[in-house]
């Protein structure tokens, strides 16, 4: 519970962290992840990608997916589709987790359904020039992109912010999670970097007000994938249409406006209450 404004954004920031004891078994699970891969299919390198890799992982780690970039010989991609490579990649995890309830081609990953969280093992192949080719089932192509230059980026914009964009992203993430998962979560990281880009950040209250009220625009379209290859990042998981998207941004923004306006003459109880409209339970009751 929080008497402020701020301590209630403070406590939300703290709510959506992932914990000393979650990290921990991220790190054991990846490895052996990694290691249950390498024993049946010549791997090259291994690393962590999305959301974890860039610090913008929210919790509760149950909710969560947790992406390894295995990238894997190139003889594989000669005489593999993107189905039969993710085919041999679930082989072989399910040689060391033969007990596990669900593993499972996923579009462009393998995904692994452990009981505390997912684990999303995506193949990839060194590309000629930079970057990566990651298998996409759905249409049956390898497609360019390259997750450490996403990181990279994300990283210099959170230095640039002075350390206050990755928590106004990971509040994105809350936002987008309490109210169905409606967009894509990596498509929100880029929007708010790209919103924010020169804007200095006074306090989250306000920044979230500013999200909301340029997203309305923003989410019209698509965003530019900063490894570039041409690629662009749709925003859409669950939203129907552009125009519900936007009214999604605009309900937000009446609402992150009542708040400050409510907070500015006194009535900490009632702004509070509209926070928690945005964010649900991350963010604490009055009290």
């Amino acid at each position: 519970m929080a008497t402020t404004i701020q301590g209630g954004f403070d406590r939300l920031r703290s709510n959506l962290e992932i914990t000393d004891l979650q990290s921990t078994t991220v790190s054991i699970r990846q490895v052996n992840v990694r290691a249950a891969v390498e024993r049946g299919l010549t791997v090259l390198d291994s690393f962590l990608a999305g959301s974890y890799a860039r610090s913008t992982m929210i919790g509760p780690l149950k909710d969560a997916d947790l992406d390894i970039v295995m990238v894997m010989d190139a003889s594989y991609h000669a005489v593999n589709t993107p189905a039969t490579l993710l085919a041999k990649v679930r082989d072989a995890l399910k040689q060391t987790y033969p007990s596990t309830p669900s593993i499972s081609p996923n579009g462009q990953a393998v995904t692994i359904t452990f009981t505390d969280f997912k684990v999303d093992v995506v193949p990839a192949f060194y590309r000629q020039g930079g970057g990566y080719l990651i298998p996409n089932t759905n249409t049956g192509t390898w497609i360019p992109t390259d997750p450490t230059v996403h990181a990279t980026v994300l990283t210099a914009a959170n230095k640039a912010h002075n350390g206050d964009l990755a928590p106004l992203i990971k509040m994105m993430r809350a936002w987008n999670r309490a109210n169905n998962l409606g967009f894509i979560g990596f498509y929100l990281e880029l929007m708010t970097t790209d919103i924010l880009t020169n804007i200095k950040i006074s306090d989250f209250p306000s920044g979230m007000r500013y999200i909301f009220m340029h997203g309305q625009e923003k989410v019209k379209f698509k965003q530019r994938d900063p490894a570039g290859f041409n690629n662009e990042v749709n925003g859409l998981r669950t939203i129907p249409t552009v125009n519900d998207a936007v009214a999604r941004f605009t309900t937000a923004y009446n609402i992150a406006l009542k708040a400050e306006q409510l907070a500015q003459g006194g009535q900490i109880r009632q702004a509070t209450d509209e926070w928690r409209k945005i964010f649900g339970d991350y963010f604490p009751a009055y009290g």
